[in-house]
């Protein structure tokens, strides 16, 4: 089977009120916290949005002052580094990670493709 898409971002520079047009437009909720990397979002600023409670996947809307804006999903994969890699290797360009998260086995990692587009990768080392 191929590596699902397991979360996505909404990320930019007023995270509160991107919460806030978002919980209104599709009724989402947040926990609010810290990202996996500063790199992400700033601390404590980032709104987990729990696939459970949305019948989809799991995602967040964070970033603040200094962050770019974009749209980001995620994809699950066994190794956030062989993953990086391959993608470097088919001409992708890698843009973070490995990044470990805080307090668990998550590994994050960032690339885009060969026009740009930012994509995420997260699993295991």
């Amino acid at each position: 089977m191929p590596d699902p898409v397991v979360h996505f971002e909404i990320i930019g520079t007023d995270p509160a009120a991107l919460r806030d047009y978002y919980g209104a437009l599709f009724g989402w909720e947040y926990g609010v916290g810290d990202a996996a990397t500063e790199a992400v979002s700033a601390p404590g600023d980032y709104g987990f949005v729990d696939g459970n409670t949305t019948g989809g996947i799991n995602g967040g809307v964070g970033g603040g002052a200094g962050y770019q804006r974009r749209v980001l999903v995620y994809v699950d994969v066994d190794s956030v580094e062989a993953a990086l890699r391959k993608a470097e290797s088919l001409g992708g360009k890698r843009r973070m990670g490995p990044v470990h998260a805080p307090g668990g086995d998550l590994v994050i990692g960032q690339f885009t493709d060969p026009e740009g587009n930012l994509i995420g990768v997260a699993g295991g080392a």
